[in-house]
């Protein structure tokens, strides 16, 4: 058989050579571990519900962070990330999540939404991610995450403002231990930043209240 003068065996092996070339110029992804951000099961508490809404937003980051591969500090200023290792997500997104979910789960504030949803709320939480990753010490490795917490009205005007840092030791340098130092990290700095809103939210909803 014949195709416009070739003959149909030479562009069968015409086609094998290009598809063999694509094969290998085409780079090989390194297969990875996907993990989720761990955390501990915790109850609501039974508390008076607030009269006001809260908006979460995914908090600001470098681009380094805001990806999602899990950054670690081996030493001095040099931010590397663990091999064949991921996060589910980029670290921002999993603080808003932990975050959203961790005000679900005290129940105090029964209006929530995200910045994702940008429905209208008497506060949202934002701020700037400033540190989610491992550091080494010598010998030894922590877990470090600081967030610059920032509360906002819904005319955008700053209520509050306060640093959060939580720095976890983590006694094994497997990734697997790596990550749940992060869980960890994670569930402390929630646990202020939730106390933390709360009464900023409320002192300031109660004195705008005063002035109406």
């Amino acid at each position: 058989m014949r195709l416009a003068g070739i003959p149909f065996t030479r562009l069968l092996l015409v086609s094998a050579l290009l598809s063999l070339g694509a094969c290998s110029i085409l780079p090989k992804q390194e297969p990875s571990d996907v993990y989720r951000l761990p955390t501990a099961q915790t109850s609501s508490k039974a508390a008076a519900p607030t009269p006001w809404s809260l908006r979460v937003a995914k908090p600001k980051s470098s681009e380094t962070l805001d990806s999602p591969r899990i950054a670690v500090i081996p030493q001095g200023d040099v931010i590397s990330s663990y091999k064949g290792a991921r996060w589910s997500d980029p670290a921002p997104v999993l603080l808003r999540n932990r975050l959203t979910d961790a005000f679900y789960r005290d129940g105090r504030v029964q209006s929530i939404s995200t910045d994702d949803s940008n429905l209208q709320a008497d506060f949202e939480l934002g701020g700037e991610l400033q540190a989610f990753q491992s550091e080494y010490r010598g010998q030894a490795i922590e877990v470090v995450i600081r967030l610059d917490a920032r509360l906002a009205d819904d005319h955008q005007r700053i209520v509050a403002s306060h640093r959060f840092e939580v720095r976890q030791p983590v006694a094994d340098k497997q990734v697997s231990a790596v990550v749940a130092g992060f869980g960890q990290a994670s569930d402390t700095l929630t646990a202020q930043v939730l106390q933390w809103t709360l009464e900023q939210g409320q002192r300031r909803y109660t004195a705008d209240a005063k002035n109406q």
